[in-house]
C-alpha cells in the first residue's frame, strides 16, 4: 500500500471515529470518506478491527518508539495525556469495542514496555527469562485494569499521581521479586506450571 492510501485511509476513520462510536463505522464509510475502493482496502485489512489494531499501533509508535526519558512512566503518561486530550475518539472507540477486544488492545500495546521495564530492573542479575515474562505479565494485567477504570471514571484521576503511584507499586513487585529469584523454586511460580487446586 502507498504511503499516500494508508495516510487517507487513516485520516478517514480518524474523522470517522471522532464524529461517532466505533461499531457505527463500516469499511463503506471509510473508503466513501477517502475515495478508495473496497478492493484496495481488503487488500489490506481482513476488517475494520484488523485496521483498528493496525491504527493504534501506528499511534503508539509515535510515543513508544523514542524512549522518553523516565521509562515507562513517561510513555505512559503521554499516553493517557493524548486519551485525555482526544477523549471523544477513546470514548468511541470504548463505547463500539467489546471488553474483551478493548483488553486485548489495551494488553498487546503495553507489551513491549513493561518487558523492558522488568528487563532493567534485572540488569546484571541472573534472572531466568520466565520471571522477566512472569512479572511482565503481571505489570501489563495490573495496568490494563488501571487503564479501564481511568475510563470508567471520565478520566478524571490526576495523571501525574497515578503513574507515580503505579511506579512505586510496579518497582516494589519487581525487585522483590527479582532479588528472591535465586531463594524460589521456579517451578513454583512458572505460568506454564501452575495449576488451581
Amino acid at each position: 500500500m502507498s504511503n499516500l492510501t494508508q495516510k487517507a485511509i487513516m485520516q478517514a476513520f480518524t474523522d470517522l471515529i471522532r464524529e461517532m462510536p466505533l461499531d457505527k463505522i463500516t469499511v463503506s464509510a471509510v473508503v466513501r470518506r477517502c475515495g478508495i475502493s473496497h478492493n484496495t482496502f481488503y487488500y489490506h485489512y481482513d476488517d475494520i478491527y484488523d485496521f483498528l489494531q493496525h491504527w493504534l499501533h501506528l499511534i503508539m509508535d509515535k510515543y513508544t518508539s523514542v524512549r522518553m526519558e523516565g521509562g515507562w512512566q513517561e510513555n505512559v503518561r503521554a499516553g493517557l495525556h493524548l486519551c485525555k486530550d482526544n477523549s471523544e475518539i477513546v470514548y468511541h472507540l470504548f463505547e463500539g469495542l467489546s471488553r474483551e477486544r478493548l483488553e486485548r488492545y489495551v494488553f498487546s500495546l503495553s507489551d513491549d514496555i513493561f518487558e523492558q521495564f522488568v528487563r532493567e530492573h534485572a540488569e546484571g542479575k541472573e534472572v531466568p527469562d520466565e520471571v522477566i515474562m512472569l512479572a511482565s505479565e503481571f505489570c501489563r494485567y495490573a495496568f490494563s485494569g488501571f487503564f479501564l477504570r481511568y475510563l470508567w471514571d471520565d478520566m478524571k484521576e490526576d495523571i501525574d499521581t497515578a503513574i507515580d503511584r503505579l511506579s512505586q507499586i510496579f518497582s516494589r513487585f519487581a525487585e522483590s521479586l527479582i532479588d528472591d529469584v535465586d531463594r524460589t523454586d521456579i517451578s513454583k511460580i512458572s505460568t506454564k506450571q501452575t495449576t488451581l487446586s
